[in-house]
């Protein structure tokens, strides 16, 4: 994932962190599971909609609201599997793009 693609946008970096808006429509993903960040902590945020987080050998599925924090080095994917657009906050610290 980087904010090359049309569902990802960063929007801030600093020194030490990043902020960045992914919006993904019904069916779409993050792309393959794999490590996107291998230095960078990234927490998301999921400001509407439901997503299925895949992080490491563990699935979750988040609803508005929820946080989860994916370490540095670890294998994840994100994937809309609803009816309807989802969007989260991220930030990576330090920054990952």
């Amino acid at each position: 994932m980087g904010d090359s693609r049309s569902f990802f946008r960063v929007l801030q970096t600093g020194p030490q962190t990043q902020t960045a808006l992914m919006t993904l429509k019904p069916g779409e993903a993050s792309g393959e599971k794999s490590n996107e960040h291998p230095r960078s902590d990234q927490v998301l945020l999921v400001l509407e909609g439901e997503i299925l987080a895949e992080i490491g050998d563990e699935t979750e599925l988040l609803e508005k609201g929820d946080v989860v924090i994916v370490r540095a080095g670890v294998a994840h994917r994100f994937s809309n599997e609803s009816q309807a657009s989802v969007s989260t906050f991220n930030v990576y610290g330090p920054p990952a793009y």
